[in-house]
């Protein structure tokens, strides 16, 4: 597979998996957590089909497109380990997480993901999902949509 093709894979399971798990949460209580800025077009997304919603970002520097810059107060600036810290330490929960940290290095990313997952899970609401491109510890993983190889993005309920 061509790596455009790849990544067409991916940032539609990505839209996939986002919108199925917005469906899926219905009245959970809580916010949205967006883990991984980039160029800003997941936040966008995730504004756009849960716009009731408080949505939580966090990443080590802002550089996002203009029109996908979250508010200064939903902004976590950082990196993530304080970040989520400060969060739970202030009581905040989350209904859906979206897991998008990573360099590309397989072995670095996994390590990672496991180290930030005990982390997560004091920001998560019972019952709330996590959609994720690398594998996290300690949540039920659970099949998300048909239309996502299993592979491509992974589902958790905290």
């Amino acid at each position: 597979m061509s790596r455009l093709d790849s990544m067409l894979r991916r940032l539609t399971a990505q839209r996939d998996g986002l919108n199925w798990a917005a469906a899926q949460i219905g009245d959970t209580p809580g916010d949205i957590l967006d883990m991984g800025l980039g160029n800003g077009r997941t936040y966008d997304h995730l504004r756009e089909i849960m716009p009731d919603r408080r949505i939580w970002v966090m990443d080590r520097v802002l550089q996002c497109h203009p029109d996908s810059t979250p508010p200064s107060k939903d902004f976590l600036q950082g990196e993530a380990g304080p970040m989520l810290c400060k969060l739970a330490d202030a009581g905040h929960k989350v209904a859906m997480a979206h897991y998008d940290f990573g360099r590309g290095i397989k072995d670095e990313d996994v390590d990672e993901a496991a180290r930030l997952s005990p982390l997560i899970a004091r920001v998560m609401q019972p019952g709330g999902l996590l959609i994720s491109g690398q594998p996290l510890v300690g949540f039920e993983q659970i099949k998300g949509p048909e239309t996502i190889a299993p592979d491509r993005y992974l589902f958790y309920r905290a």
